[in-house]
């Protein structure tokens, strides 16, 4: 074989369908489809056991599909630019080809310095979109026409056939990425790969999403009601254009067959298709202001919670011990489940920033630590947005008494997840801490012993946090810098003209699920 190789880099885009990448790159010579298990990056604080276990599952797959199609996927382990500096050594490499990537800091800083090893070696690379983010975007001027452009093309078709590369080691597939890894049991973990991606996808559009915009809301009823697609998309195993052109084809042909019998599935769809939306919207943001991950958007909240960082009330929230039965509830679901739906993260998020006045940044790795479908470029940005730091987005501090006994009226949740609690009467399930002693001892919860006490008084710490968050958005500069952040980051349509006065606060802000 006398053409030079054209390496494709597969990162987060665990599949074959819908790949610019692959299918540029086999019309360009022989293909070298490569994964890199690289132990820096499992050693970064926002990574987990998890994911690698999700991303096992899409590996096996697809490397399996790559040999169907002539050309198993190569899996090296070590630093990228270290195995990407071997392979152009030992084989004759004419480009790098892959898709963009917004990821966290170290995979920015790995593909600056992969960057300045190809161009040394004189290789060029070619990076292509598989969102709707835009590089070195100056605004949001016309973005949502652009992602619709980009919606709209058809999916690229994997190549027929790869011509087989005898002289090259597919090499194994580890069991765990990096020794400094800790084991990370969660025994309800969505698994990953492409045949799981289309039947949760399939299964959304044809069953379970008729109620998703009823049902959402609820930890009761979202784990079925809510589309479950999120890990597929972080990770890859589908692109975010087969859902979104999914979603109007099942559109559509509900709409053609019901002959106005669409019953609830016309909203549901039409909900799940906004929410689409503002999956590479969020990305965006981090894409075209990376600090996100580490400073305060807005910097009039600068010093607002940096110092006094309180490890007990930490560990407290982390290990769903905080006395309020449906936050530790839905923090316990998380570690064991690795998912839980968008309301409840925005609720743990706002009990962190504003109840126990945390920092985000230290809930914001723990809570990327067990997020299955952990994308950095929607969740500091999120993160951010619930915590109140943005300036240009509603302050949303949830009662999480109120949020119990609207969203889980009879404890069931609760209960499932919080077996000390399991003979709690349902008129005290959702505050247990005011039961009289008589009672805690008949239903076997004795609090400050089987349960505890509440570490806050969640109405008293709300009122303190809006007034914090009230009075650093009041000081000296602060509208004119949550102006300038609006220019930026804000949604919007249409021309410069047209720029909203307020940001794309309420619920349209949200991360679909």
């Amino acid at each position: 074989m006398n053409a030079p190789l054209q390496l494709v880099w597969f990162k987060r885009d665990l599949r074959v369908a819908d790949h610019a990448p692959l299918a540029e790159a086999a019309a360009c010579g022989p293909v070298l489809p490569l994964y890199i298990v690289e132990p820096g990056l499992w050693r970064q604080p926002d990574m987990a056991g998890r994911h690698w276990g999700f991303i096992h599952d899409c590996l096996g797959p697809l490397r399996e599909e790559l040999a169907r199609l002539g050309q198993p996927l190569v899996i090296r382990v070590g630093e990228a630019v270290e195995v990407l500096g071997e392979l152009i050594t030992t084989h004759r490499i004419g480009a790098v080809w892959s898709h963009q990537e917004t990821g966290n800091d170290w995979t920015f800083r790995r593909d600056l310095a992969v960057g300045a090893l190809l161009r040394e070696r004189g290789i060029p690379w070619h990076e292509r979109r598989q969102h709707g983010v835009v590089r070195g975007l100056a605004n949001r001027d016309r973005w949502s026409s652009q992602w619709e452009a980009l919606m709209a093309e058809p999916t690229v078709t994997p190549p027929d056939t790869l011509p087989a590369l005898p002289g090259v080691d597919p090499g194994p597939l580890p069991d765990w990425p990096a020794e400094q890894l800790a084991a990370d049991p969660c025994p309800g973990r969505q698994a990953g790969g492409r045949f799981a991606a289309l039947q949760v996808l399939a299964g959304f559009l044809e069953e379970r999403g008729d109620h998703y915009h009823q049902r959402m809301s609820s930890p009761l009823t979202a784990p079925d009601a809510c589309s479950r697609l999120s890990p597929h998309l972080a990770w890859g195993s589908l692109s975010i254009r087969e859902v979104v052109q999914a979603t109007r084809h099942r559109r559509a042909e509900l709409k053609a067959s019901a002959r106005g019998q669409l019953g609830t599935w016309s909203r549901a769809l039409s909900a799940f298709d906004a929410r689409l939306h503002w999956h590479c919207h969020f990305i965006q943001k981090l894409e075209s202001e990376p600090r996100l991950e580490f400073e305060n958007l807005h910097p009039a909240f600068d010093g607002l919670r940096e110092s006094g960082f309180d490890r007990g009330l930490f560990n407290a929230w982390c290990e769903g011990q905080t006395g309020l039965p449906l936050v530790d509830a839905c923090m316990r679901a998380l570690q064991a489940t690795g998912w839980i739906n968008f309301r409840m993260r925005a609720m743990l998020v706002a009990v962190s920033s504003y109840h126990l006045w945390l920092h985000w940044r230290e809930p914001a790795l723990h809570l990327a630590r067990l997020f299955t479908d952990y994308e950095p470029g929607i969740h500091y940005p999120q993160v951010q947005m619930q915590s109140g730091t943005t300036g240009i987005n509603s302050v949303r501090i949830y009662n999480p008494v109120k949020q119990s006994r609207d969203q889980d009226p009879e404890g069931v949740f609760i209960r499932r997840w919080l077996p000390e609690l399991a003979g709690v009467p349902d008129d005290w399930i959702h505050t247990p801490w005011q039961m009289s002693r008589s009672l805690q001892t008949r239903s076997g919860c004795r609090i400050g012993n089987d349960y505890p006490a509440p570490v806050f008084e969640h109405e008293q710490a709300a009122r303190r946090a809006r007034q914090r968050i009230a009075a650093a958005r009041r000081s000296d500069g602060a509208w004119e810098q949550s102006q300038a952040i609006l220019a930026r980051h804000g949604s919007r349509k249409g021309s410069p003209r047209r720029r909203p006065k307020q940001a794309d606060a309420s619920g349209q802000g949200e991360l679909f699920d």
